[in-house]
């Protein structure tokens, strides 16, 4: 077997596996021949490549059941370039806080990033689950185990499935829109109301393809909603907690910077720049301290909860706080109290 990077690059093609067969090899349907040959595939998935003409036996498309002769060359050649997604075990720590023969529910830290990407090929959670747990079923984007993804600086929880049945089931779930996610964020500015509903479609920003923005209806962005309710007032920030019934790319950090309030220390959306309070050289000091002790977006995956895929059993995970938001949070306590005081 071969694996080769970057081929057929003027048809946008690149060859991920190529096959020589056997002279000894019997007549065996094309599907079968190569799911034993793959690692972390499903019969499906071939079958889908079969018939989208992404696998050729010399050097033309066959159908699903095209039965595989001596000499028969086979490749399967895909949209991307076949380093973007190569995922190398890596021994990384990662807060387990549940698992079973069907799934693992992780705590992730904030700075890691979830797959490999954009020039993150090492050090993400999928290096890490990789090297953990083996045989991982491949998503829809050939990501080993991911039903979602968080944000690389948002911290929190995260299910990721270990069979093919919980990838789907689970997957369902999120589509379906029936899995409990819910976030604490900290916002600049104090919001009017103690509570509401942000339902404005979603997609990504003409003019910047790093960031995703508002659109006035579904006819250029995807429906999003997101709720929210005040935890705690500080003055200058707020403390919230937001429940997603969508599940859009930088959902919460582009409704709140719609409402005004974005994200603390968000450098993305804005939340990076000192947008409310006095302009004295004291409170500019404390709010780049501030900023100095979360790496990006005050933002924590807080609850998920879903139904087992196997038994439909309903669970619920509840994740702490980060100690560094913590800390951020209590030192705009403190902020808010001497506020009183003076």
């Amino acid at each position: 077997m071969e694996n080769n990077e970057l081929i057929l690059q003027n048809n946008r093609l690149y060859l991920h596996h190529s096959f020589k067969v056997d002279k000894g090899q019997s007549l065996n349907r094309v599907d079968k021949f190569l799911l034993d040959r793959i690692s972390n595939t499903s019969r499906n998935r071939i079958q889908n490549a079969l018939k989208s003409g992404n696998i050729q036996v010399n050097g033309l498309q066959v159908k699903p059941n095209y039965r595989v002769k001596p000499d028969d060359k086979i490749e399967v050649l895909l949209n991307f370039p076949q380093y973007e997604h190569t995922l190398k075990p890596e021994e990384i720590s990662i807060d387990i806080v549940f698992e079973d023969d069907a799934l693992i529910v992780v705590n992730k830290s904030a700075g890691m990033v979830v797959h490999p990407g954009h020039g993150n090929y090492s050090g993400t959670l999928l290096n890490g689950l990789i090297h953990h747990f083996d045989n991982l079923p491949l998503n829809s984007n050939n990501k080993p185990g991911l039903v979602h993804r968080i944000d690389k600086d948002t911290s929190g929880l995260l299910v990721v499935a270990k069979t093919e049945f919980a990838l789907q089931e689970l997957s369902k779930q999120f589509k379906c829109r029936t899995v409990d996610k819910r976030y604490v964020a900290l916002v600049w500015g104090d919001l009017k109301e103690e509570k509401g509903t942000i339902d404005v479609p979603i997609g990504r920003n003409p003019h910047n393809r790093l960031q995703m923005t508002t659109f006035g209806s579904t006819e250029l962005g995807k429906p999003a909603i997101t709720n929210y309710q005040v935890l705690e007032r500080f003055g200058q920030t707020t403390l919230i907690n937001c429940t997603l019934h969508t599940g859009r790319t930088h959902q919460i950090r582009v409704h709140l910077k719609y409402l005004g309030h974005p994200l603390f220390n968000d450098i993305r959306y804005g939340g990076d720049q000192i947008i409310k309070g006095v302009t004295t050289s004291k409170y500019k000091q404390f709010i780049h301290n501030c900023f100095k002790i979360l790496p990006g977006q005050s933002l924590h995956a807080k609850v998920l909860g879903f139904n087992h895929p196997y038994t439909a059993e309903k669970m619920v995970f509840n994740s702490k706080i980060p100690a560094d938001f913590e800390y951020l949070i209590q030192r705009w306590r403190n902020y808010a109290h001497q506020q009183c005081m003076d």
